[in-house]
């Protein structure tokens, strides 16, 4: 057997059998996860065969080349780096059996892949959402939901700043609203206060949740029907539910509330620095990918408006 410092002249050509075997069997790794390490592995071993290479003999430029393939392929920036992490446990695995003397994967990465836009409601759509009154639920339900999408589109809070928020303000509160200044004032990432306006829709929402709350011994804003603070997991369920009684075509979950939010002021102010403020972003860049769905919003107002369009949506088909 050889050493780490001398690699073998030539690869058995059971060590992929073996390395199977033992994620199979030792690391107990699922059967889908097996089929897929084999896949991916017969790949390597394609591709090593082609530059007539006993997998021994790789070297980090053959894997950077065999990436490259994989990309003008059309395969996305996930998917390689799956391919590689599978590659790259193999050689590590080679490495403790003494088989090899070093990784010709470690110090290869994926490309990049692109962030994805967030998603968010059409302005239609979140208006229709905030406007569902559900006549068939319980009235104290009904009014706290209400105030609930109201605070979440209006203020473009996180769900977890939502759930955070007091009915009064206080030393030990993380968040509150004071409406007669129509004002949140709440607890964002990294400890960062921030004061944000409050709609007039929202508060009139709120005020009606208000006065059908309750108990005033909770220190919560927003409870739930035994007077706990609301989790953000409720949030999430009853936004679900919401949207599809308003007839949305998906469901909503609340932080695509706070993307509408951004999206919607940014459409109609294109203060970007502003936005920022609002959601309490800490750095520029990340309010920055707002911009390019603004830019879309504008592209199908383009398409859909302009005479010249036809000629540019055509050709994009």
């Amino acid at each position: 057997m050889a050493t780490s410092s001398e690699p073998t002249a030539s690869a058995p050509p059971d060590w992929i059998a073996k390395y199977l075997e033992h994620v199979r069997v030792e690391r107990r790794l699922a059967a889908r996860t097996v089929e897929l390490y084999a896949f991916h592995l017969q790949a390597l071993r394609d591709n090593a065969a082609e530059a007539n290479l006993p997998l021994d003999r790789v070297q980090t430029a053959h894997i950077r080349r065999w990436m490259a393939k994989l990309h003008s392929a059309g395969r996305e920036p996930r998917g390689i780096a799956l391919v590689l992490s599978c590659w790259r446990s193999f050689y590590r695995w080679l490495g403790h059996e003494g088989l090899i003397g070093f990784n010709p994967v470690q110090d290869v990465h994926a490309p990049k892949a692109g962030r994805p836009l967030p998603k968010a409601l059409g302005v239609d759509d979140a208006v229709q959402l905030a406007e569902l009154h559900d006549e068939d639920a319980d009235p104290w339900i009904e009014a706290r939901d209400r105030a609930i999408v109201e605070i979440l589109y209006g203020c473009g809070l996180r769900v977890s700043e939502l759930t955070g928020l007091d009915a009064q303000a206080s030393n030990t509160a993380l968040g509150w609203i004071d409406l007669d200044a129509k004002e949140a004032n709440v607890l964002g990432k990294g400890s960062k206060r921030r004061i944000v306006p409050v709609g007039g829709k929202a508060a009139e929402a709120l005020q009606e949740w208000l006065d059908v709350r309750g108990d005033r011994s909770v220190p919560a804003l927003f409870v739930s029907s035994k007077g706990a603070r609301m989790s953000s997991q409720a949030v999430w369920k009853l936004l679900r539910e919401r949207s599809l009684k308003a007839g949305l075509a998906a469901p909503v979950h609340p932080h695509m509330l706070r993307h509408s939010f951004a999206s919607h002021v940014l459409q109609s102010s294109s203060d970007l620095r502003a936005v920022q403020e609002l959601l309490g972003h800490a750095n520029i860049a990340t309010t920055q990918v707002y911009t390019r769905l603004d830019f879309q919003h504008l592209a199908k107002a383009y398409d859909a408006a302009h005479p010249r369009a036809k000629a540019r949506t055509d050709k994009d088909k």
